[in-house]
């Protein structure tokens, strides 16, 4: 009996090892079945953020872009600061800023440099210096024309990288004038040429 006990008993054990391992290999279906089916609802967690995000800041998001898109090219001119800080975004819709001395029209980028963008600090502004240091608070930026010569070569260098950049994306308005500096007189032409080599 006992010989016919362990016998069954033996049976049985292998029957369940081989149950264990069958449901092991079931359970390792079942995991990875819920491996994919996790992936897929982040996957689709994602998009639906992303598609939300891109209705909230496509065009005609809080009306700034599409009246951004409605204004017509900037004429060319030169700007002192007082004058190039009118065109922050919140006083009238069309955003400027300076880089290394020149103006550039940032308008189509207002979600970024609008009043409500992240670097909506630089609105109207000489934004070389809070460029060059990576610096977005109001001590990057200065009241009194900045000549930047405190700034070191690997500053100045990040300064003129930005500025090539600012003249990819956006239309060089003109240039940021000294304290006495007077103001180039441009005419319709070198507008047009200029504007139409940018495009």
């Amino acid at each position: 009996m006992a010989a016919g006990g362990e016998g069954r008993s033996g049976t049985e054990g292998s029957g369940g090892g081989g149950g264990g391992e069958g449901g092991a290999g079931g359970g390792g279906s079942g995991a990875m079945l819920l491996n994919v089916g996790l992936l897929a609802l982040a996957l689709l967690a994602a998009y639906r953020l992303y598609a939300r995000w891109a209705r909230r800041s496509g065009p005609g998001a809080g009306g700034q872009p599409s009246q951004a898109a409605a204004l017509p090219r900037m004429k060319r001119r030169d700007f002192s600061l007082q004058q190039l800080r009118h065109f922050d975004g919140a006083r009238d819709p069309r955003i400027l800023l300076a880089v290394n001395g020149k103006v550039f029209d940032v308008t189509k980028g207002s979600k970024f440099y609008g009043p409500e963008g992240p670097y909506g600090i630089f609105a109207g502004r000489d934004a070389s210096r809070g460029l060059a240091t990576f610096c977005l608070d109001k001590d990057a930026l200065r009241d009194e024309y900045d000549d930047l010569s405190d700034l070191n070569a690997v500053q100045m260098e990040s300064v003129r990288e930005w500025e090539m950049q600012f003249k990819e994306k956006y239309d060089y308005v003109g240039r940021l004038l000294k304290p006495g500096e007077e103001p180039s007189e441009y005419t319709d032409e070198e507008d047009t040429k200029d504007h139409t080599k940018q495009e």
